[in-house]
Formats: C-alpha cells, structure tokens, sequence
C-alpha cells in the first residue's frame, strides 16, 4: 500500500489504498515513517498517492483505535522536514486530515486543480498534531489556519494557491512529470551545495 522507487538519487513515495481513499493505517503510517526517516541519502523525495485522492488521512478504524493520537505523526512529519533534499508534495487529489502533516513538511507542494484541503479535527474531537498548525501558520498566517482548523472550511486548489497553502496547480497527467522537474536541478547538483542553499533558505 506504500510504493517507493528510487532512481539517481530520487526517491517517490506513492501512496496506493485507493479503494479506502489512502487513508493511513499503522501500518502504512509506520512504513512511510521508515521511510522518511532513511531518506537521509535522497537527493529528493516526491510523495504522491494513487487515484483521485491524496489520502484522506487515518483510517477511521484505525483512529477511533488510538491512530489519530499517535507520534508516528510528529515522526513522519519530522523527518521529512528534517530531509536536506528538495522535497515535493505532489497532491494528486485532496488532502485530509492528519496526512496534511506530511505535506505541510515538504519545501513544495502541487496539487491537480479537482484536490481540495480540509482539516476536520476539532470536529472529530482530536487535536491537530502539534507542529501541523505551527506549519500552517508559517505559509497562510494564523487567520486562514483557524479558517480551517476551527472554522472546518473545505479549500479548493485555487483557494489554496491563492493563501499560499501549494505553489502550483498542475493538470493530472502532467503531476509528476512536474514534480520531477521541480526536482531535476536538486539531483543532478552537489549534496552539500542542495543542503546549504536549502539552510540559507529556511534561515537555518
């Protein structure tokens, strides 16, 4: 249910339950945590998801169990901002929920003009994890996080770019023919070079 190829130093990770909307079990969760945390190497990381959807964030199931709770969240999210890589969020459909930390924690997002963002947390009873509306804040300001968070609006993409939620609207079957450009110049370039230029860029 977790793709991931690797070629010269690109790493794709593809999300792929399209049957439940990607939604996250453990499993998947602890696989793409795996992951991430490994791709200390990668020269860049996409991440994408099969179909129509991004992912629609913990499984139902798996949330009411204790999934929606757990600090794989943090960890997943964590270590991809961590990457010293180009990293891309290469949203295929809408993003829901918790799988919006994994996103946010990319340098990059793109999205397919039909994917839309919510984030129905305070709705369901939960807290969001606590670096997602940190994250959030930092790209839309703290008024259009609460619009989401609090308010529980649905974001279309081009709302999203508007607020500066993703950086691009892409048409589906050029997705990740983008992504791929986006990250062309980060794999062909010197690993130390990638890491200071993306230092100086977040002010580290």
């Amino acid at each position: 249910m977790i793709r991931l190829e690797q070629e010269d130093g690109l790493w794709i990770v593809t999300i792929d339950r399209q049957d439940k909307a990607n939604s996250l079990t453990e499993a998947m969760l602890d696989e793409l945590v795996s992951i991430a945390e490994s791709a200390g190497e990668a020269r860049a990381l996409i991440l994408t998801g099969a179909g129509k959807v991004f992912s629609a964030g913990a499984d139902l199931e798996a949330a009411r169990a204790g999934l929606a709770t757990s600090d794989l969240w943090e960890r997943l999210s964590g270590a991809i901002a961590a990457l010293p890589g180009l990293t891309v969020a290469a949203l295929n459909g809408t993003l829901a929920g918790g799988a919006s930390g994994m996103a946010l924690a990319c340098d990059l997002r793109i999205a397919v003009p039909s994917a839309k963002f919510f984030y129905p947390v305070m709705k369901l009873g939960f807290l969001p994890q606590p670096s997602d509306p940190k994250r959030m804040a930092a790209l839309i300001g703290p008024a259009r996080t609460k619009l989401i968070l609090m308010g529980g609006q649905k974001i279309t993409a081009e709302e999203a770019l508007a607020f500066g939620l993703i950086d691009r609207i892409v048409a589906p079957e050029a997705l990740i023919e983008t992504a791929r450009a986006l990250v062309a110049d980060s794999c062909a370039a010197d690993p130390d070079l990638v890491r200071r230029i993306g230092e100086m860029c977040s002010g580290a």
